[in-house]
């Protein structure tokens, strides 16, 4: 076979350091998402849903056939991280001046048949988030793809 081809779909998940609620400016969060989209485009990883919330965000992708996700993450947090620490430096905002995210993620596979599926959960996040706390639906998620985690070791 001549070609090297893969389509693989993505779902990361991560938040701020401890959880501080650094994204609290709604218009901060729309133009975040339009700033992970452009990173992930960069990599040729193209964005299928991405949603930022007051202290996490949920992104779909398609991994690119020559990056690893470990590379993604850590281009696609050090990059925004940067970027949300040079947001808005006429409020003095001490959550965006110092803003970090956490040192982990989740990422789980997500099979073709299940695309729209994802995408319509985190497009609805905002909705979902009324009822389900993050660290609830963090925990729904590991359980439900198997991942052992201890409890002490998720959370930084």
């Amino acid at each position: 076979m001549p070609q090297s081809l893969s389509r693989m779909a993505v779902h990361l998940i991560f938040s701020t350091k401890d959880r501080t609620r650094a994204l609290a400016y709604p218009e901060l969060r729309i133009r975040l998402e339009g700033y992970l989209v452009g990173i992930l485009k960069n990599l040729d990883c193209p964005s299928i849903a991405t949603k930022s919330l007051i202290d996490h965000v949920h992104i779909l992708f398609v991994l690119s056939r020559t990056k690893t996700v470990a590379e993604v993450v850590q281009m696609v947090k050090q990059e925004s991280s940067a970027w949300i620490k040079d947001q808005c430096p006429d409020r003095k905002d001490p959550y965006l001046i110092k803003f970090h995210w956490q040192n982990g993620y989740a990422v789980f596979s997500v099979s073709e048949s299940k695309i729209s599926t994802v995408k319509k959960y985190i497009d609805n996040q905002d909705e979902h988030h009324k009822r389900v706390t993050f660290h609830e639906e963090y925990r729904e998620f590991l359980n439900q793809h198997r991942v052992a985690f201890d409890e002490k070791y998720v959370w930084d």
